[in-house]
């Protein structure tokens, strides 16, 4: 840095002699070193930007790898340079301006305004004469436009002597030479036009002063002539006039003053260029000198901090057990002892942080494990309605990823399902209400119809105070399977009470029908006869029907008990489908080979498939042109798939979503227990059964049985 210093001064003095020489010379200025003085002061002034400019880039890398004290540079190097180009602009304006004034004033402004004044009056006269002859050849041209083409070049030579003008000349747009007068014997053929002017006077009138080789300065102008020639050509007029040799003396007079004032002026700029350079060498001296001593005290003053400093970026990595040697009695020990000081107090600090921070992520942790495993779904909303925190169970329960909801408003859920729209309304009524009563804790029950099943779902909403806003618990369970299991009970009950009321007086019912018709069939006529026949058969019929709906409602109350036996599903299946072979509808199978046996009761499944085969029949015997039954066996992980789907009518959207309850049935003489029973079933083996309807119509019943029963 000092070496480029040194350099940039001995090269900056010779190159300052060079100026003050150049501007007391005007034939320095004139001649070619005044070139080479100008591109070494450019070359020097890009090569001090360039020194500035690279220091400046150390010093940033610097910064960017917290080198010790490059901040304090930093702080230096802009006050000296601030320093330096405040009062030196300041300077080098003032002086740029009044240098600028000084060489403005060696010139005499009226001359240039004089000179320029006359060179606008001799454009002015010539422009006058141009529009002259512009309209003398829009005359000749009207008048050789009413002429016919053999006449005009005759007429062409007395309207040119009319006229007084010197050549008249009429050309094809082509630049052909039609016919041609002229007073001026030294010349055969006229000047003609380039073919862009005859292009531009087709349609208007063209002139133009321009100079004439071997000739002097001559006024041009074309005019179209209407009409066409003998070879169908279209016609333009030239007219062509000499420039009065006196006005043309005068204006090249002035143009000649003129530039060799300019030449002067040239002159004057660049005294005005020489100055400035050297004004601005200067100032770049200066500002590269408050850059240098900027970084030369800089490295001075850092060099006290650098153990400070140090024990600071210790501290700021977080080894709050550095201590600094206290040394002096100066500021610097009375700041490393407040430095020691603080780092007692923050060691201090940290510690009881740790501590806390320690038990409060234990709390978190221990409270985060709670809720995500309880069954029951919570949400925490403020007063704004805002999602605050919630379970994996809320976002199951709700069939809702409140992962993405959070810190959005709790009717952001209802816009992910729609079904949601109308609890998550009751629950904002249910807040309000909560308020305006001040009730802390309310419990609500709601019911979500979804499009194959409903959910039941019980709602507790806490309120939790703060200090400016209040928060809201939400605890929102399933209880769907427990009001069915409630359900279930209860119809289980009513169908065991029924069947012991109904089974105890049929069997007496039937034997007094059947003894009647002993005692009375020998002792009445041929038709009385036949009357108590029919009517003992419906009474013997109906007490039969009464007796199978009494031994469904009795096995649908009583639970079963499972006789678990390694079965093959297959073989059940197409045992099974044999029994309906004549009943009218085409069954077929597609079983999976090498399909594993499971235990089940064997005696249930073949009630299931009787079931589920005959509910299917009696859908679609009148109701579908041919009724046919697909059956399907596969296997996915660890569980059996059966599937059973027919083409007949389907469920209707009420009985899909109650299609396992009891006594819920579309035919006139049915329980509504088969689909109950058989649901019952599959949960005693702890297999899942699925009821929807196919698009293209018909139902399809899904059956899951787990397989490791068989191991």
């Amino acid at each position: 840095m000092r070496y480029l210093i040194a350099i940039a001064a001995l090269v900056g003095a010779l190159l300052l002699f060079l100026l003050s020489k150049a501007s007391s010379s005007s034939e320095f200025i004139s001649g070619s070193s005044y070139t080479i003085v100008l591109i070494l002061s450019g070359f020097f002034i890009l090569s001090l930007i360039a020194i500035i400019a690279n220091q400046i880039k150390k010093l940033f890398r610097n910064i960017k790898k917290d080198v010790m004290g490059s901040r304090l540079s930093m702080r230096l190097v802009i006050s000296f340079t601030l320093m330096a180009v405040i009062p030196g602009l300041i300077v080098y304006l003032v002086s740029v301006n009044f240098l600028t004034r000084s060489i403005e004033s060696w010139f005499n402004v009226k001359v240039e305004s004089a000179l320029d004044g006359g060179l606008k009056l001799g454009q002015k006269a010539l422009d006058i004469m141009l529009t002259d002859l512009e309209l003398k050849a829009e005359r000749m041209a009207l008048s050789l436009s009413s002429l016919p083409a053999t006449s005009q070049y005759a007429a062409l030579s007395d309207l040119r002597e009319k006229t007084g003008v010197q050549d008249a000349t009429i050309i094809s747009d082509q630049g052909k030479i039609i016919a041609v007068s002229s007073n001026d014997a030294e010349s055969f053929l006229p000047a003609l036009p380039t073919l862009i002017q005859l292009k531009q006077a087709e349609n208007n009138i063209y002139g133009k002063i321009e100079p004439i080789t071997n000739k002097g300065l001559y006024l041009r102008v074309l005019a179209p002539i209407n009409g066409t020639s003998v070879s169908n050509e279209r016609l333009i007029l030239q007219i062509l006039q000499p420039v009065p040799s006196s006005l043309s003396t005068l204006a090249e007079s002035v143009q000649d003053v003129f530039q060799d004032y300019q030449k002067l002026s040239y002159s004057r700029d660049s005294l005005k260029l020489i100055f400035s350079i050297t004004l601005t060498l200067v100032l770049m001296l200066a500002i590269l000198t408050a850059v240098a001593i900027g970084f030369l005290l800089s490295r001075k003053l850092s060099e006290p901090l650098a153990l400070l400093a140090e024990g600071t970026k210790k501290i700021a990595k977080g080894n709050f057990k550095t201590m600094l040697p206290e040394k002096g009695k100066d500021e610097l020990g009375v700041l490393v002892r407040s430095f020691n000081s603080m780092t007692r107090q923050l060691d201090q600090a940290t510690q009881t942080s740790e501590n806390n921070q320690i038990r409060l992520e234990s709390a978190r942790s221990y409270l985060e494990t709670v809720l995500a495993h309880l069954s029951s779904g919570v949400i925490v909303i403020n007063d704004a309605m805002e999602i605050k925190s919630f379970n994996i169970a809320a976002s199951k329960i709700l069939q809702v990823d409140l992962s993405k909801n959070k810190d959005q408003l709790l009717t952001s859920i209802s816009n992910k399902n729609k079904l949601l729209k109308d609890f998550v309304v009751s629950i904002q009524e249910e807040i309000k209400t909560s308020n305006r009563k001040m009730q802390p804790e309310i419990i609500k029950q709601f019911e979500i119809r979804y499009e194959k099943n409903n959910q039941v779902l019980s709602l507790q909403i806490t309120t939790l105070p703060q200090n400016k806003v209040n928060n809201y618990v939400l605890m929102i369970d399933d209880i769907t399977m427990m009001i069915q299991a409630q359900r279930n009970a209860a119809w289980s009950e009513v169908a065991r009470r029924l069947a012991h009321e109904i089974k105890n007086p049929l069997t007496p019912i039937q034997l007094s029908a059947e003894r009647i018709k002993h005692k009375l069939g020998s002792k009445l006529n041929k038709d009385d006869t036949e009357i108590l026949d029919k009517a003992v058969s419906t009474i013997v019929n109906q007490v039969d029907a009464m007796k199978t709906m009494v031994n469904e409602f009795s096995e649908y109350a009583r639970a079963p008990k499972l006789n678990l036996e390694s079965t093959d599903i297959n073989e059940t299946i197409i045992e099974i489908s044999h029994l309906f072979e004549n009943s009218g509808i085409k069954i077929t199978t597609n079983l999976l080979k090498g399909l594993p046996k499971i235990k089940v009761d064997g005696n249930m499944m073949r009630q299931v498939l009787i079931n589920l085969i005959q509910n299917a029949q009696d859908a679609m015997i009148n109701n579908t042109k041919k009724p046919s039954i697909k059956i399907n066996t596969n296997k996915y992980k660890n569980y059996l798939i059966l599937s059973i789907e027919d083409n007949g009518p389907g469920f209707s959207e009420d009985i899909l979503k109650k299609a396992f309850e009891p006594y819920v049935t579309t035919k006139s003489h049915g329980t509504g227990l088969g689909l109950a029973i058989v649901k019952k079933i599959i949960e005693e083996h702890e297999g899942i059964i699925v009821v929807e309807n196919i698009k293209s119509g018909g139902a399809h019943i899904n059956i899951q049985l787990p397989i490791s029963k068989s191991k």
